[in-house]
């Protein structure tokens, strides 16, 4: 017998009763998103700075980063202003992440904002053939308020979700570690933002945007 690890051999039907028993619990995990999703749909929002940031075209504020949308996902890069190079794992991801236009669709954008200046963001951004909008907040404080810079120059990694609402920007939701690393599709995102989906099988608040699940 190898010694090389593998699973265990077993019988086609002995394979088709584990294989119903795991699809259970993957069928309870799938509700149990579900309802975490609608609680996060059900989170309060809290109302933040317009902050001014930096970006290929000059100063911005932060209600421009939403491009007119009423939901923004901002996607904190690892990239600390003494850096020359931008965290080679946020590079990664950036890069592998689907096309993620059709949130436009949902009233959703999405946006990178990394610590360095931004020189020094838009030359990786050009070198690392990163193709989302990536901001600068080497000038203010938002780093630090969301907890992705500390003072002794540590920089962290995250995913965090903003509503604007008649120019008010609010905070409505960050995860940062593990919980991005399932943050690969256009559903996916959808899921952490207010507004969800926006399909009518989801348990969502009274006068949320909805359309057919299939429409």
């Amino acid at each position: 017998m190898s010694e090389i690890a593998h699973p265990p051999i077993a019988t086609r039907d002995a394979w088709e009763q584990a294989r119903q028993e795991l699809l259970l619990a993957e069928k309870e995990l799938t509700r149990q998103r579900d309802r975490v999703n609608a609680a996060r749909r059900r989170l309060p929002m809290v109302p933040v700075e317009n902050y001014l940031f930096d970006s290929d075209k000059g100063e911005v504020r932060f209600v421009d980063l939403f491009a007119g949308q009423r939901q923004l996902i901002i996607y904190h890069f690892m990239f600390g202003p003494e850096w020359e190079v931008g965290c080679p794992v946020c590079t990664g991801y950036m890069n592998e992440l689907c096309d993620l236009s059709p949130l436009a669709k949902r009233d959703t954008t999405f946006a990178i904002v990394a610590h360095a200046p931004i020189a020094k963001i838009l030359d990786h951004k050009a070198k690392a053939g990163i193709r989302f909008p990536m901001y600068s907040a080497f000038g203010n404080t938002f780093n630090y308020d969301f907890a992705m810079s500390t003072p002794d120059g540590g920089e962290g990694q995250g995913m965090s979700v903003f509503f604007q609402l008649d120019g008010q920007v609010y905070h409505t939701y960050t995860t940062q570690q593990r919980g991005v690393e399932g943050l690969t599709s256009f559903d996916a995102f959808l899921d952490i933002t207010p507004y969800g989906r926006q399909q009518d099988f989801e348990d969502s608040p009274a006068g949320w945007p909805q359309h057919p699940t299939y429409g």
